[in-house]
């Protein structure tokens, strides 16, 4: 991996703090849509049970980069409140696919709501949110690429 020069290092440290800022100002707002707490790691797990139902909790588990015991932990609590249940595996009954439920449906429409509404004219021109997508999507698959190589 090469060394980025002091100019570089710069932008790329703006551009990470403003990710996490608008981060921050988004997961703000979700806070009067549901006042149940979560951790980075409830969400991390959620969201990659969400895009990917029927997966294995290993494999949920490498993806979101946690550990065993903390990937439980966020497990049993998204089951505790009836946002993700499991079904046996039909291929091995030893093994269980995790599925979100339709309360996590649910949830997932109100916050797509929310937090449309929240960017609702804040960004307009549709070829700048595309391309604004594109580089997230990019950012984000780069670091687990990064992360799982480590």
């Amino acid at each position: 991996m090469g060394r980025v020069d002091e100019d570089e290092k710069a932008r790329l440290f703006e551009l990470a703090d403003l990710i996490a800022a608008v981060g921050r100002q988004i997961h703000a707002s979700k806070e009067s849509l549901n006042r149940e707490s979560w951790t980075a790691g409830d969400i991390a797990v959620m969201r990659y049970i969400d895009r990917n139902p029927g997966t294995s909790a290993r494999a949920a588990a490498e993806a979101t980069q946690q550990i065993s015991s903390n990937f439980s932990r966020a497990l049993r609590g998204l089951e505790n409140k009836g946002l993700v249940h499991r079904e046996p595996d039909p291929e091995d009954a030893r093994r269980v696919r995790l599925y979100p439920t339709e309360r996590a449906q649910e949830n997932l429409r109100r916050l797509s709501d929310l937090w449309s509404d929240l960017l609702d004219g804040v960004v307009t021109d549709r070829a700048e949110v595309d391309a604004t997508i594109a580089t997230l999507r990019h950012i984000e698959t780069k670091l687990a690429e990064k992360a799982l190589g480590r």
